[in-house]
């Protein structure tokens, strides 16, 4: 269960007060779960994909102010300070259809007025509670009145056009009646009476039960789906000398250059396109369809095809498909990854994998609809693969033959993940990784071109491109990589994800992510020797390479040394090993960039009291950083709460484990509050839930607000198993998921007494893989918690995506589903407490059935007044369906005020 469907909830509706960190000071109001979970979100989405120019003199992301949909393109000038919008809907016009825009004006409205008209009925509903006069349905009513004018302006129109049909239906019989008599010398026949309406039938309006149910079809084919927005662009890539680029825009490609007042658009199709690299003296660029490799010159019209769609020499009749293209900076090589379909035995197209019924009970009947599903008995259907290298053409010469691959994977029944082929900026080397997971084998292959240096060449001939001598057949295509580096077994579950291979500037070492001491760090290879080192030493993660230094004496990489609940950029100088931090401390820092000069990085960075925000950093410390982007609603100022307290302990392994809290206002340590405790406990890449800069909706929005409101001491606390603790925290789920956390938490309660906590009063409450983490602390430690609440977790691991369970639970027999050993049905006749079950009943990456299993269990063993069910029809992974966040937490709200039966605090 991706940790992005629990962190999605937090990042869309984020709020808190920007006070200093410790301070606690009751607010004077104590804001509404309407008002902190509203409708619309306080907070649009950060920047994202930032780069910086090859000069280092600009910047450019996408995003877009608050309130605002798609991503559009920014351009920062670090000479001048000037930010400038490159791309709007109003600048967009220009080059969409106007129907595109007018659909795109029409349904943000749409969503806007949806905002609306919920916020407005999540208030009224309170009210009507709360004994006010309400009329609970205006809305539906307004709504009816709008669809019966729509249906009488549509009968109207229907009559029209029946009564035209009619009339031109007796025109032209009688046209044909006086040709007849002409024909017959006959006189012509009287002209029929004009025509008449058409025939009225009982026009008696519609029953309201009938309106409803036209109602219900009609906002069902008005849903807003994600096209339906303006999308803004979806990539861009800057040129390897000048200060320009190309942007990826709806099926089309465009230039943007700094003295152009408006893109200049270069491509328009239909089809889906994405931009590899400018060539290498800028005078075009190379982007791919859905098949091919192409290339296009701005100064001769026309496009070149670079390469065709591929034929595996030992399956001539296979086509292959350019599943990724990556260019040396130098121009002259490529590497084409192509895949193919699977085949049965008989040679036809092997038969979809997987697929299960997640049912639908909106309509009058239930119905079914299908989704993929891989698990980890299932036999796997990995495409075979084939790695090209290829000499980019130089100019208008004929086809060349294919070579071989240089790399093959079979495919089929294999786990088999292969990394982003990575160029030197010359050209003269390439480098990928590659994993077998049921071999446990990790490997790191370095290739080199074999090509002569290039000689230059003037411009191609009228309708070739300029480019380089020593031709293509100069060149060895077919070289084998080198393995330079191989490790069995003992690599790390969460590293194959990380492992990204890249040269420095100068070409002679590649440096990657590998956990050799526990830590995801970054590791140098020599190019010449193919000796390994270690870049930096001590124990924290700084898995994400970010840039190097033009000289390659440093490298730049996000790193949490210090303070694990934090990511700072940090520059590594790559001879002593020595760290110095570039970014504020105490900050997170994601989506980071370099300039190539390594004078500027840029990140998204902020913390619990400042809102992350893009963020320009001079290398030097010569320049104060510029904040680029303003992300949040302005209204987010008015919603005032408190601000959260760190705080650790040593776990009985010797382990620290990372926490905060909440404490209400008046909190003293010899308080006997009741006390909420949030745990997630599942590896995924390098996200969990302390994090400085998280505002999960239920950890942080509703954590604050039941300290707030009702003087709870909530607490969010990272036990073993989260990801970017090291290895030991990442892989302590192998083969005894659950345990681990449940022992953390057990040594977390016993500390809850000195933080004010009623021991005999504290719940349980996590979503996702902390769903079935708080299940399985529920029935295997059953005094241990006065009630929980899992929201949809993974009761039966063996039902699980196999990408997650087999890499992070235990290993997988693919003739038996043997993963069934960690399922919690047979341990759910333990639970003594209160617990309540949540999930959406569409869920299609944690099934609604794990929930209604480990039900059933529960019913079977008598615990028919300890468990509830609280299910959202249409809800997904993160609900979002009839139950918004508002209405959930005010559930989670009702169940632990009922449940924990708070007691007041008496005054001092």
């Amino acid at each position: 269960m991706t940790f992005a469907a629990v962190s999605s909830l937090a990042l869309a509706l984020a709020l808190s007060a920007a006070v200093p960190l410790q301070a606690q000071t009751a607010p004077a109001a104590v804001p509404t779960l309407e008002q902190i979970f509203r409708a619309a979100p306080y907070r649009g989405e950060n920047a994202k994909d930032a780069a910086f120019s090859k000069s280092g003199r600009y910047l450019a992301w996408l995003w877009s102010p608050f309130g605002e949909p798609g991503t559009d393109l920014w351009v920062h000038d670090t000479r001048t300070g000037k930010t400038t919008r490159i791309t709007s809907p109003q600048v967009m016009a220009a080059f969409d259809a106007p129907e595109d825009m007018a659909r795109f004006d029409r349904k943000l409205k749409q969503r806007n007025d949806e905002y609306g008209e919920r916020q407005a009925r999540e208030l009224a509903q309170q009210a009507y509670l709360r004994g006010e006069p309400v009329d609970l349905s205006q809305w539906e009513t307004a709504q009816i009145e709008v669809l019966k004018k729509e249906l009488a302006d549509k009968k109207a129109r229907d009559d029209a056009q029946k009564a035209a049909d009619k009339a031109e239906a007796e025109a032209e019989k009688y046209a044909a009646a006086v040709l007849a008599a002409r024909r017959a010398g006959k006189p012509a026949p009287a002209p029929s009476p004009a025509a008449s309406s058409p025939d009225k039938k009982d026009d008696k309006e519609k029953e309201l039960w009938e309106l409803r149910d036209e109602l219900k079809k009609k906002l069902a084919r008005d849903k807003l789906k994600p096209t339906d927005l303006y999308p803004g662009p979806a990539q861009f890539v800057w040129a390897n000398k000048a200060d320009e680029l190309v942007f990826q825009y709806r099926g089309g490609l465009y230039r943007w250059q700094p003295d152009a007042k408006a893109p200049q658009p270069l491509v328009a199709t239909q089809r889906e396109l994405r931009t590899v690299a400018y060539t290498p003296d800028d005078a075009g660029f190379i982007y791919m369809d859905e098949t091919r490799v192409l290339r296009l010159s701005f100064r001769q019209a026309g496009v070149q095809v670079v390469n065709r769609e591929l034929i595996h020499p030992d399956d001539e009749q296979k086509k292959y498909r350019i599943e990724q293209t990556a260019i040396s900076e130098d121009g002259r090589w490529m590497s084409l990854l192509a895949k193919a379909p699977l085949k049965a035995a008989d040679d036809k197209p092997a038969p979809p994998g997987r697929q299960v019924e997640i049912m639908s009970y909106s309509e009058r009947w239930a119905t079914a609809k299908k989704v993929n599903r891989e698990v980890s008995d299932d036999k796997r259907t990995e495409k075979p693969l084939a790695l090209y290298i290829r000499a980019v053409p130089t100019g208008a010469e004929p086809p060349r033959k294919q070579p071989a691959p240089v790399f093959t994977n079979a495919g089929g029944d294999v786990w088999f993940e292969m990394s982003d082929v990575a160029w030197a900026k010359d050209g003269s080397r390439y480098a990928f990784a590659t994993w077998e997971r049921e071999k446990e084998l990790l490997r790191v292959y370095l290739g080199s071109t074999s090509c002569p240096s290039p000689v230059s060449t003037p411009a191609a001939p009228r309708g070739g491109a300029a480019g380089l001598g020593n031709g293509p057949a100069a060149c060895d295509e077919t070289a084998k990589p080198e393995l330079v580096l191989e490790r069995r077994g003992d690599v790390g579950h969460e590293v194959v994800n990380v492992l990204k291979p890249r040269f420095t500037p100068d070409g002679k070492t590649l440096v990657l992510a590998l956990d050799e001491a526990g830590w995801r760090q970054p590791y140098a290879i020599d190019v010449a020797s193919k000796a390994l080192r270690p870049l930096v030493k001590g124990e924290f993660e700084a898995h994400q390479v970010i840039g190097f230094t033009a000289d390659s004496k440093a490298l730049f990489v996000l790193a949490n040394q210090g303070d694990k609940a934090a990511m700072n950029l940090v520059r590594i100088d790559m001879a002593t090993g020595a760290v110095q931090a570039l970014g504020a401390a105490g900050e997170y820092h994601r989506g980071a960039a370099a300039s190539e000069d390594g004078r500027w990085v840029a990140a998204n960075a902020g913390n619990w009291a400042q809102r992350p925000e893009l963020k320009l950093l001079a290398t030097d410390g010569r320049a104060a950083p510029r904040t680029l982007t303003d992300s949040s609603d302005k209204a987010l100022a008015d919603v005032k709460l408190l601000q959260p307290e760190r705080f650790s302990f040593t776990n009985r392994h010797g382990d620290r484990i990372e926490a905060y809290v909440f404490k209400p206002a008046g909190w003293q340590a010899s308080d006997k509050r009741p006390g909420i405790v949030y745990v997630y406990g599942g590896p995924l890449n390098d996200r969990h839930i302390v994090e400085v800069d998280s505002f999960q909706n239920t950890a942080y929005l509703f954590g604050q607000y039941m300290a707030a409101k009702h003087g709870f001491v909530t607490v969010a606390v990272d036990p073993r198993g989260h990801s970017n603790y090291g290895r030991k925290f990442s892989d302590a789920n192998w083969e005894r998921p659950g345990e681990p956390q449940s022992e953390d938490l057990e040594d977390l309660v016993k500390l809850l007494p000195t933080y004010g906590v009623d021991p005999a009063r504290v719940g349980l409450n996590g979503w996702s893989f902390g769903g079935f983490q708080t299940q399985y602390t529920m029935y295997t430690r059953p005094d241990l918690f006065a009630a929980g609440i899992a929201g949809a977790g993974p009761t039966e691991w063996e039902n699980y995506n196999s990408w997650y369970s087999g890499r992070t639970i235990g290993k997988v027999d693919r003739s038996k589903p043997n993963l069934r050993k960690f399922s919690l049905l047979p341990l759910a006749r333990g639970l003594k407490k209160p617990l309540l079950l949540v999930h959406g009943m569409q869920d299609p990456n944690v099934l609604y059935q794990d929930t209604v299993n480990v039900y059933r269990e529960l019913l079977d063993s008598g615990k028919e007044s300890l468990v509830e069910l609280f299910l959202d029809p249409d809800g997904a992974h993160a609900m979002g369906g009839v139950v918004k966040p508002a209405g959930w937490h005010r559930k989670y709200e009702a169940f632990w005020l009922r449940t924990l039966a708070p007691r007041p605090v008496a005054p001092r």
